[in-house]
């Protein structure tokens, strides 16, 4: 059967690039679906879209709760799955805190009074969800819920089951870090996604070979800025400090069948650290990892030892 094909697409959506590979006759018409579904799904669950369900979730924290669809449900309850395998180390609830943080504009670390009063509104357990009846709230007024570290996984997720409906067989996608594949390349060979080495932009650590699998990354790279002392403060919070994560890691990328589950295994196991974090993977079987350590050790699965190939000068460490 011919295959017609869109090659390194590239877009911006859901706040971040995006690129694209697509394979199947109706190619063009899978990534027009792929585009309003983005779109969609942003304006559903981005709390800056003040019209989102998440937007009203947190304007009615402390007050009342809402009516959310399916798919919201689908989300927040894996979320909390998540937090409580993790016991808090993943945690929707920390919007207060990233805002307290404020990456863009922060020259300095956030004061101690502020820090302590914030962190008296984050707790995954404060989200109160009736699945049954799709009703969602939060406990407390101030509190507020942030996706940014699943929504991108579930929204890869659902352009692979777009893709599918569109006849594609083969396909891959990038949501700002966020890399999901459906079947083989159009050669038959896996797809190759390189993991970038977290002190130096221009190299790879290595690269994996996935077909029809997700890899997820969180590095403490991504974003971050230096206080006037000189030291370097990530984005990926601490949701029991407060402050960035210190557990020794500073890039991790998980492997597995979905970017949702991917997405929220990545942060929670930078967070937590690599003894606990594959505790929780041992909770979703066939789930992979690569960590980098903040000595540049890299560490892989077993799992990952015929998949991935390490890049010139790396060394992986089988665990």
């Amino acid at each position: 059967m011919r295959q017609s094909a869109v090659n390194e697409g590239n877009s911006f959506g859901m706040n971040t690039e995006i690129a694209y590979s697509v394979f199947g006759e109706k190619a063009e018409s899978a990534i027009a679906a792929m585009t309003a579904e983005l779109l969609r799904l942003e304006n559903k669950l981005s709390r800056f879209m003040p019209d989102s369900e998440v937007s009203k979730i947190n304007q009615l924290a402390g007050l009342d709760c809402i009516k959310i669809s399916c798919e919201l449900v689908e989300i927040l309850s894996f979320a909390h799955l998540v937090s409580e395998i993790s016991q808090g180390m993943f945690d929707i609830t920390v919007a207060p805190l990233v805002d307290l943080w404020d990456y863009r504009k922060a020259k300095d670390i956030p004061p101690k009074s502020k820090m302590r009063k914030i962190l008296s509104k984050v707790g995954y357990r404060e989200l109160v969800l009736n699945p049954k009846d799709h009703i969602a709230s939060l406990s407390k007024l101030g509190q507020a819920i942030d996706l940014g570290g699943i929504g991108k996984g579930y929204a890869s997720d659902r352009c692979m089951q777009l893709f599918q409906q569109y006849g594609v067989n083969s396909a891959y996608i990038n949501i700002g870090g966020n890399v999901a594949t459906l079947g083989n390349k159009p050669d038959g060979s896996m797809w190759r996604v390189g993991i970038r080495h977290p002190r130096d932009n221009e190299r790879l650590i290595g690269a994996v070979r996935v077909a029809g699998k997700a890899v997820v990354t969180s590095g403490d790279y991504e974003r971050c800025f230096f206080d006037r002392q000189g030291k370097r403060w990530h984005h990926i919070l601490d949701p029991t400090t407060g402050y960035p994560a210190e557990s020794g890691l500073i890039s991790v990328s998980v492997i597995a069948d979905s970017a949702m589950n991917a997405d929220a295994l990545s942060t929670a196991i930078f967070v937590a650290g690599i003894d606990k974090g594959l505790g929780y993977l041992a909770q979703f079987p066939g789930t992979e990892v690569v960590v980098v350590d903040k000595n540049l050790e890299v560490f892989i699965t077993q799992g990952l030892k015929a998949y991935f190939q390490v890049a010139d000068g790396i060394t992986a460490n089988i665990i």
